[in-house]
């Protein structure tokens, strides 16, 4: 096989995106033969756009149909992990966009699944491409900054006008989306935020749901997280701040790191800080510092890049930059930050599973989507599903 034959399965906003740049040959090793979406607009944009792909409006008849080696999912979340699983058990190797899915129950039986196969299973985890925070991660993981102590992370340049929520029908609801802000724009940086630091051990949420916005999901979350050694960890975000912040703090043992504007700056300490608060004796004074403009080299790839890599694995055999099986981590800490705020508690990680699916089977009882008659319809099964 010279070329993986790729598939989509949903073209709305995200799917479309996948689809432009697989015409444009930006992923060398693949070639787009197939889409699948039920909506007829979406495929004729397809025929009129794309040109020579086969269009299916059925998710069982596009598995049938072998068009292709994988697919890309990009539809609503309750979606992923079935469409993931019928996908691997049926031969395909499967790259599903963000986030693995609403709940880690879910989740958890489809990761099972995927490692009883040998299909490539990726997430579209697209920011893991950032030369910025793959050097982040590098001096993280490497001792460079030292053993953490706090982690900042404040994330609130995510706004959303009120029109982009009516846009679709499961957008902000608990039974089509299954979540706010937490499942939708940051599944990227809480995912990055675990792919440099590690996973807390314990997490206190709290959130504003439609506090910005005619929404019944959240749209503002702070939250804190405790890790294993004693570091903590602060994370806000919100959908209802303009201008906003993306501004990551890193405070280890041998200094600290910003990450802000599209640069890493590091304070080095000149000697690490437990070592000089042992050894100092006169009173006041500090360890000193370099001001450091931490190089980076390299180009974010973003989407495509995410779906190079894929394909190379299928190809190759090569290590994926996103395995599909890390997403649960991501969504945890999404799922912890949930509960903590409906509960008004701290939630120990790992968490309760089945405690969070009651709770959020309750939120999508008293859903005002769910009582509209025929705004969103039951998400229980793959055969039929919207646009992302």
């Amino acid at each position: 096989m010279d070329q993986v034959r790729i598939g989509i399965i949903g073209v709305g906003n995200m799917g479309s995106g996948h689809a432009k740049y697989l015409k444009e040959g930006k992923v060398l090793d693949a070639k787009l033969t197939a889409v699948c979406d039920v909506n007829p607009q979406r495929l004729q944009w397809v025929r009129d756009e794309i040109g020579d792909v086969q269009c299916f409006d059925n998710f069982d008849d596009f598995i049938a149909a072998k068009a292709c080696d994988a697919y890309i999912i990009a539809t609503p979340h309750y979606f992923h992990p079935p469409m993931v699983i019928k996908g691997l058990q049926n031969g395909y190797h499967v790259l599903c966009e963000k986030p693995a899915g609403v709940y880690t129950k879910a989740v958890r039986e489809m990761n099972a699944v995927a490692q009883a196969h040998d299909r490539v299973f990726g997430i579209m985890f697209n920011q893991r491409t950032s030369p910025i925070y793959q050097k982040v991660r590098e001096m993280v993981q490497s001792g460079e900054v030292g053993e953490l102590k706090r982690v900042v992370w404040l994330i609130t340049n995510w706004y959303r006008s009120q029109s982009y929520y009516d846009s679709g029908g499961w957008r902000a609801t608990w039974v089509g989306e299954g979540g706010g802000t937490l499942l939708n724009q940051n599944p990227h940086q809480l995912d990055l935020w675990q792919w440099i630091c590690g996973m807390p051990t314990r997490v206190r949420a709290f959130a504003g749901f439609g506090k910005y916005h005619d929404i019944e999901v959240e749209d503002d979350v702070t939250a804190y997280v405790e890790y294993p050694n004693g570091a903590t960890g602060l994370y806000v975000t919100s959908t209802g701040e303009s201008p906003g912040t993306n501004r990551l703090e890193l405070s280890g043992n041998n200094g600290k790191l910003l990450v802000e504007d599209g640069k890493i700056t590091f304070w080095k300490l000149k000697t690490p800080e437990r070592e000089f608060n042992a050894t100092w004796t006169k009173g006041f004074g500090d360890p000193g510092y370099d001001l450091i403009d931490v190089a980076v080299t390299g180009e974010e790839t973003a989407h495509a890049g995410i779906t190079a890599n894929f394909c190379k694995a299928i190809l190759t055999g090569s290590a994926l930059l996103s395995p599909g099986i890390e997403g649960i981590n991501g969504l945890t800490l999404s799922n912890a930050m949930h509960m903590s705020a409906w509960t008004d508690a701290w939630v120990q990680l790992p968490m309760d599973e089945d405690g969070f699916y009651a709770l959020l089977q309750q939120k999508i009882a008293d859903s005002k989507t769910q009582k509209d008659a025929g705004a969103v319809k039951t998400l229980d099964t793959a055969g039929t599903y919207g646009n992302k």
